[in-house]
């Protein structure tokens, strides 16, 4: 009876410290979630004193960079009430044929191909080359440095198949189909796409890799999120400078960079509606948004997150506006560490250099 009662109080005393080990873990997730969202846009403590830039830091200075000055802590009056009625036409301007790209005609067949294990090379290179403009855009792409693994350039899309393999060959044509979005457009607008285009290739071949290397995510998926958010910087743009034109006004570059910071996420989130992509893609999308549910992120979001971060690093490093060092710790503080990344830096910072 005496060891009945021994070995009951034992498993009560068991029990009643699983129980409470269990209460102390679940909080602890919640509050390193919270934690996580709270400090992800702070700047990371890094060995030798060098300072990370935070997720704010550095898409702030490469807006500067992509509009050609500095910014003020806050929109100026006088442009409140236009920045307020741009606001309010950017989601119906999302979808105006003016402003909103369609989607590629070859894309549906790239994402079935992508998704296909069994779609072989030559397949990937029959659909490509049904379009003459994309051949041409996906060549020259293919030999640049980010790329081309060779002094011997890349001449055809055989060749192109074979050096760069399934998954570089889809990721290029991905690339190349939404490429000429960014070169329309005035003179006037010529260097924001060219900035904007140069951040959006390399946010979404780092997203490509984070998908892979971290999440273990569909690295095509994370590549075509990034090229979209850029899409979507293109249209707000377009959008505030021709409302601008029709008011006679002249734009203020920290009134834009406000409009671009708010309001990208949710075109990118419609563009992708109207291109019919996935319930998974458009939910990574919606990670992007301030003020959305709180719930932790999902893996193609968090990818995406991190792309366009590194993209904004390696534009900032390609540009003087940061030095190497400088990028390499802010990559590292969020979350690109490991040969993977360092080779992914190698190539970024090439096509940069470039």
């Amino acid at each position: 009876m005496f060891v009945r009662g021994l070995i009951f109080l034992l498993l009560v005393v068991v029990l009643a410290a699983v129980t409470l080990s269990l209460l102390r873990r679940a909080p602890r997730r919640a509050q390193d979630e919270d934690d996580d969202e709270a400090s992800r846009d702070a700047p990371a403590p890094t060995p030798e004193g060098t300072r990370a830039l935070g997720r704010e830091e550095a898409l702030r200075t490469l807006r500067e960079l992509a509009l050609g000055t500095d910014l003020q802590p806050a929109v100026p009056p006088a442009h409140v009430k236009i920045v307020a009625a741009i606001g309010a036409t950017l989601d119906i301007s999302a979808t105006d044929p003016r402003y909103a790209p369609r989607r590629p005609l070859l894309l549906p067949q790239l994402l079935r191909a992508a998704s296909d294990d069994d779609t072989s090379r030559k397949d990937l290179a029959d659909i490509i080359v049904r379009d003459p403009a994309l051949v041409g855009s996906l060549l020259k792409l293919a030999n640049g440095p980010y790329y081309r693994t060779s002094n011997k350039p890349i001449e055809s899309i055989d060749r192109a198949v074979t050096i760069l393999g399934h998954q570089g060959i889809r990721s290029l044509a991905a690339a190349a189909l939404v490429q000429p979005v960014f070169r329309a457009g005035s003179k006037e607008l010529s260097g924001f796409a060219e900035t904007t285009w140069e951040h959006t290739y390399r946010s979404a071949a780092a997203a490509e890799v984070y998908a892979f290397a971290i999440e273990g995510e569909d690295p095509f998926a994370a590549q075509l999120l990034g090229l979209v958010t850029g899409l979507a910087a293109i249209v707000v743009f377009r959008v505030a400078m021709d409302q601008y034109a029709a008011q006679g006004l002249r734009p203020d570059a920290t009134a834009l960079a406000a409009l671009l910071d708010e309001h990208t996420p949710h075109v990118a989130r419609r563009i992708a509606a109207t291109w019919e992509l996935s319930d998974r893609l458009l939910e990574a999308l919606d990670d992007q948004l301030r003020g959305r549910p709180s719930r932790p992120a999902t893996a193609l979001g968090r990818s995406l997150r991190f792309g366009v971060v590194a993209g904004a690093l390696a534009v900032l490093t390609g540009a003087g506006v940061i030095d190497e060092e400088t990028a390499s710790v802010s990559l590292v503080a969020h979350g690109g560490s490991g040969q993977k990344f360092e080779r992914m830096w190698q190539r970024l910072a090439a096509k940069a250099a470039e």
